[in-house]
């Protein structure tokens, strides 16, 4: 999987199509990842010690070929690719040969 911990997506297809995010987690043995406030779901939290039970809503994983890296210049989703610059393997946009950090 090219996406990483952090980066800019735009969803692509499904309910959420359109939204940007950053991605908080990568599950890659599932081939999947959760974006902040993206795929949102509400969840009952039991009561602790003290406080009172809640609502709370979390981000539910979607499939990563749902999601394309944004490229910040454009503000369009990209693909991702991997390149040998100076001895190292970086990665790099697609659209615009740009290598990310």
């Amino acid at each position: 999987m090219k996406l990483k911990k952090g980066d800019p997506v735009i969803v692509v297809s499904g309910k959420d199509k359109g939204k940007t995010g950053k991605i908080e987690r990568v599950l890659r043995a599932e081939g999947k990842v959760v974006i902040d406030g993206v795929a949102m779901y509400k969840r009952s939290q039991k009561k602790v010690r003290g406080e009172i039970g809640q609502i709370v809503e979390r981000p539910r994983a979607i499939d990563a070929s749902n999601v394309m890296f944004l490229d910040s210049e454009s503000k369009k989703g990209t693909r991702v690719g991997r390149e040998m610059r100076d001895g190292k393997r970086v990665r790099v946009t697609k659209k615009g040969q740009k290598v990310l950090a």
